[in-house]
This record gives structure tokens, C-alpha cells and sequence, in this order.
């Protein structure tokens, strides 16, 4: 894990031109480093994230100048660390996916704050993982790599598969050996190099760790390691985007699940900097974290008071969750009780209750992540601590379509009848038409994607 200047492409130098981006920063003992591929501070190794130099002046121009922008997350580039004319490079150009007021939900659950699904299954590779991706893929052409790599627990190995070949990089990503098919066979397909690791993705991404240390991984960007600074602020755009398309408010109370916890730090991050910018009002909020119970080591240290996170092994159907240690937790602790959050878990009969409860009432087919967050917001609400009165934003991460063994032995056809009219009236199913008052509900305003 050591940080050691061999490990940086000759052409490295801290004049790269990473737009407002400026240096990296310790987030523990503030040290400042020039931007490079470098992911731990030299002198505590506590993690390092981007510095900026961001815009000043009026925060309405700013607001104008992103609306004018490109329909994905390029819209944002002022704010993020990729150079001023990113838009015109070979991308996936993720990002500005619906953000769905979900009535039913709302109703099941009892929320009459207004409820919303910020829904980022129609990214590209059908995930999250698109949004920090390309702003790696960024930051490994302004460090000269060649090849892009990964550990992956199966969404983030397809997303970057695709970014690879969109983008012309060679691509070798790593994962456990026992992940859903559908998300093996998703990051197989855009023809990179996909290596299974014996044991778990705690176990993929120490073999990483090493790999970035040996000559055998020179030019390598592995972007959730030795590019995780960069990668990491791709989340922010959530947070930027759930505001804009709340006419640039922020929500009162926001669930998102956590896995190695980045994506909930970042999206703290982002909603300050849109408060330090102008863009939007300042007012309270609050963070809450969802994990599954047979991989939860953050809301097991909330629930006990620690401010550190002890590791556990993964035992659960939500895969993408399944980190036992998590960089980030002791930062998502941090967060969910500065801001009057939680951190809380359910079980693997929950997530699948989860996963058809949305799917039932808004349509969305949610991979078990969806189903550990929709999940988690209903204990929240039952226990007392997700005031339903006010308005609340889940986080739906990836596509059902990856994760179908989950919900497959509980879900199928509601009969198999023969071919005519008197054996569909003997199966009971006449007049099971949705009534009127199913209606089609309204969506949050998106500019269209072409």
C-alpha cells in the first residue's frame, strides 16, 4: 500500500490539466500532494481527495451555464477534475437519469413528504458505476496509462469494460469468482480481460493492491485504487443532479446504500459544494446509510457507538454490497451522525421484499442494492428515525436484470393454462385489470438524452 514515485508514468506532472481540480489533498492530516495517480498520504497514509479551484462570482450564471450544458454529467465539468473540453472525448457520457416521484411507494410506506427514486439503472452499463468511471477514465489519459483495471464486486468490471473500449484502453478487471452470471457475463462482453480471484472482493482488491506494486502492473490505472481520488468525485454528480431536478433544492432526507461507503461521502460532498457555490439554499439534511445484514460492518459500528469499523466476512445476496472492509466507513459514520442520519441494515428476505415492493409500485426493477436501500427506508421509517413527513430521495444503483437469482425462486408465471378461453376463466385471472385509479404518475423534469 505504500506510495512510491516509480508508481507514476513519466509524463505525470502536477501542471496535468484537470480542469478546476488543483491538487489532492489528505482528508486526514490536510497534507497537500501534486495530482497523480496516488491514492494515500505519504506522511499518514490517510486517503487523498481532489482539491479544487472552483468557480466564483454568481451562482445564477452557474446555475445557467449547467443547464446549457450536455445532457449527461459533462454538464457539471466546472466542478469536477476533468479538463475544459471533455465532452468532445470518446466517453459513455453517463449521467442525468430520472429522478421518479414515487407515489405508490410513497403510500406503501407511509411518506407524505413526497418520496423519489433517483433511478441510475439507465446509465449506460445499467449502474452507478458509469458516473465515477468516466471521470477515471479521465484521469488515466492525463497520466499516459495504457490499460484500465479494477476489483469489482460486478457492476463496476462491466462499467469499465465498456469505458475501456469506448475509449480505446486496453481493459483487465478483477473480481470474486462466485458473482451473479448476469455480471459476468455483462463485463466479458465488451471483449477485456475478466480474472476471477479465489475468495472474496476483499481478497480481489488486496491482490490489486500488490499488483499496482509490481512491474507486472505498469501503465495500469486501476481505478478504484491508484485512480480512486478521481473516480471517487464521480459520485458527486448524483448529488447534483437529485438537486437540479428538484429545481435546485436540496432534499430533506436522502438513503443511499453503502458498500465501501465512497458514494455516500461524495454525495456529502457535492451537496456542500453546491451550498458553497450558490446553487442551492443552505438548509439541514440528512444522510442515511443502507447495508445488508450479512455484510454490514458500518451499521454495526453505528448501532454500537464505535467510530472505527471492524471487518466482517460477507454473507449475503446483495454481491454489490459485499465489502467486509470498507475504505470509507469511518467517513459514512461521520456523516450520518453530523447530519442527524443513521446507518441501518435488513435481511436477505427484506431485499427481496424490497426489490418487489418498488418493482410493484413504480415499475423500477431494482438489483439487490435497490432492495437493500427501498428496504432499509422502510425500517427507517418503522423505528422512528426517516421522518416521513418530509422529503426523501433513495438511491436505486443498478439494473434487476443483473441480479434475477435473487428474486427467481419467488417469482414466476401466476398460472399455466392451456391455450383457450374456458381454462383463463377456470384459473381465476378474468378481471384482473388495474383500475383507473392506476394512472400513470408524474416524473421529475429531465432534458431528453439523444
Amino acid at each position: 500500500m505504500a506510495v512510491q514515485a516509480a508508481e507514476i508514468p513519466q509524463n505525470t506532472t502536477s501542471a496535468v490539466d484537470l480542469g478546476p481540480a488543483v491538487a489532492l489533498s489528505c482528508r486526514e492530516c490536510g497534507e497537500r500532494f501534486p495530482l497523480g495517480p496516488v491514492f494515500a498520504c505519504e506522511s499518514c497514509f490517510g486517503p487523498l481527495e481532489v482539491a479544487y479551484e472552483l468557480p466564483s462570482g454568481d451562482g445564477e450564471e452557474l446555475r445557467r451555464t449547467i443547464e446549457a450544458g450536455p445532457t449527461n454529467i459533462w454538464r457539471y465539468a466546472p466542478l469536477l477534475p476533468v479538463p475544459a473540453d471533455v465532452a468532445s472525448h470518446p466517453n459513455t457520457n453517463p449521467g442525468l437519469t430520472q429522478l421518479v416521484k414515487a407515489d405508490r411507494l410513497a403510500k406503501e410506506l407511509g411518506v407524505t413528504g413526497g418520496l423519489y427514486v433517483k433511478d441510475d439503472s439507465g446509465n449506460p452499463t445499467h449502474s452507478f458505476k458509469d458516473r465515477v468511471v468516466a471521470i477515471a477514465v479521465e484521469a488515466a489519459r492525463a497520466f499516459g496509462f495504457t490499460t484500465l483495471s479494477c476489483s469489482s464486486t460486478g457492476n463496476l468490471a462491466g462499467a469499465v469494460g465498456a469505458a475501456a473500449a469506448r475509449a480505446g484502453f486496453r481493459s483487465c478487471v478483477f473480481i470474486p469468482h462466485d458473482l451473479e452470471q448476469g455480471k459476468v457475463v455483462m463485463a466479458a462482453v465488451y471483449g477485456g480481460d475478466l480474472v476471477g480471484i479465489e475468495g472474496t472482493y476483499d481478497d480481489v482488491n488486496r491482490f490489486c493492491s500488490e499488483l499496482i506494486g509490481d512491474p507486472l502492473g505498469e501503465g495500469w490505472g486501476f481505478v478504484n485504487v491508484n485512480l480512486r481520488p478521481y473516480y471517487g468525485e464521480g459520485s458527486k454528480t448524483l448529488a447534483y443532479e437529485i438537486c437540479e431536478q428538484l429545481g435546485w433544492e436540496i432534499p430533506d432526507q436522502i438513503v443511499i446504500p453503502v458498500a465501501s461507503g465512497s458514494q455516500l461521502t461524495k454525495i456529502d460532498k457535492g451537496l456542500k459544494e453546491l451550498i458553497r457555490l450558490g446553487l442551492v439554499a443552505d438548509k439541514p439534511y440528512k444522510i442515511f446509510g443502507a447495508q445488508a445484514e450479512g455484510c454490514s460492518p458500518v451499521s454495526t459500528a453505528y448501532k454500537a457507538g464505535h467510530d472505527g469499523v471492524r471487518p466482517q466476512k460477507p454473507k449475503t445476496i446483495a454481491k454489490s454490497r459485499a465489502i467486509g472492509n470498507p475504505a470509507d466507513g469511518p467517513y459514512v459514520l461521520d456523516i450520518a451522525r453530523r447530519t442527524g442520519g443513521a446507518v441501518e441494515d435488513v435481511d436477505d428476505e427484506q431485499v427481496v421484499d424490497a426489490i418487489k415492493l418498488l418493482a410493484r409500485t413504480e415499475g423500477i426493477c431494482a438489483e439487490t442494492a435497490g432492495g437493500v436501500t427501498v428496504g432499509v427506508t422502510r425500517k427507517l421509517i418503522e423505528n422512528g428515525q426517516l421522518d416521513p413527513a418530509l422529503t426523501t430521495v433513495v438511491l436505486n444503483t443498478g439494473d434487476g436484470l443483473k441480479t434475477l437469482d435473487a428474486v427467481a425462486p419467488t417469482t414466476g408465471p401466476t398460472a399455466t393454462i392451456r391455450p383457450d378461453l374456458d381454462a383463463f376463466r377456470a384459473a381465476g385471472l378474468a378481471g384482473c385489470a388495474p383500475s383507473p385509479s392506476h394512472s400513470p404518475l408524474p416524473r421529475c423534469p429531465r432534458k431528453a438524452t439523444p
